[in-house]
């Protein structure tokens, strides 16, 4: 099978900026068809809008990760949209930082919540259809912070620490399934994640960080990997961190 043409449809939450959003770009190039999705509406529909200026194969709707019956409606939306489902890239995630003393609970309910929690009910909706279809690719978002712990991230660790566990497990459980699973773990990325979100196309180009670009060109690298190896996790960091 040729390369370009393995994976047609993908879904990628948290779609509208950041990683998710180069994700998404970086699909429409192959000539996927993509559905993004995003909390807000104002969100998600300027993401669309901005990305249907190059690549008409692009939809979008309104979902909080949290709440299981929104993503179940969101699946079936890919799947009506798109008849398939070849791609899960599992991006959305939110961070809490704070002590354990001075957390809220609803804060961290809300880091688990997205993070792990949001996570498996993406999985759990989408593995049934990739088994219907034949098989597929599921991609989680990490981080290095699920590894290297630091105060004040007891939360964050704990939701990336679990989703290195969940993606480990799963891609045992699906490998004969023809269902491949990875997982990316970046380092310091410059995105909108504890702010604003940056314009991709005016970002200072010598920021020591890495891009989102770099992180949607490793999922394509994943993508195009001959299937007869699996490249189950991948650790990206910046080359030149600051000092």
């Amino acid at each position: 099978m040729d390369k370009s043409n393995r994976y047609e449809t993908a879904l990628v939450t948290g779609g509208t900026r950041g990683i998710g959003f180069a994700v998404a770009e970086e699909l429409l190039k192959k000539g996927m068809k993509v559905l993004i999705c995003g909390t807000t509406e104002e969100g998600v529909k300027k993401a669309v809008n901005e990305l249907k200026q190059s690549h008409p194969a692009i939809e979008g709707l309104v979902c909080d990760i949290r709440r299981h019956e929104q993503v179940k409606e969101l699946v079936q939306e890919a799947i009506r949209l798109h008849g398939r489902l070849d791609v899960l890239v599992n991006n959305a995630g939110i961070g809490r930082f704070s002590s354990v003393e001075k957390m809220s609970p609803e804060d961290w309910r809300a880091t688990i919540d997205t993070n792990l929690s949001g996570l498996f009910y993406c999985c759990h909706e989408a593995i049934p259809h990739m088994k219907k279809g034949g098989g597929g690719y599921i991609i989680n978002i990490g981080s290095l912070a699920g590894k290297n712990y630091f105060p004040g991230g007891s939360a964050y660790g704990a939701s990336k620490a679990g989703l290195i566990a969940f993606s480990e497990a799963l891609m045992q459980e699906l490998r004969y399934d023809h269902i491949r699973v990875s997982y990316i773990m970046p380092g310091s990325v410059e995105t909108g994640f504890n702010g604003p979100a940056p314009q991709s196309r005016e970002r200072n180009s010598k920021t020591w960080k890495l891009l989102p670009e770099d992180v949607a060109k490793a999922i394509v690298f994943l993508l195009d990997s001959d299937p007869r190896g699996l490249q189950s996790r991948i650790e990206m960091r910046p080359s030149e961190p600051a000092k």
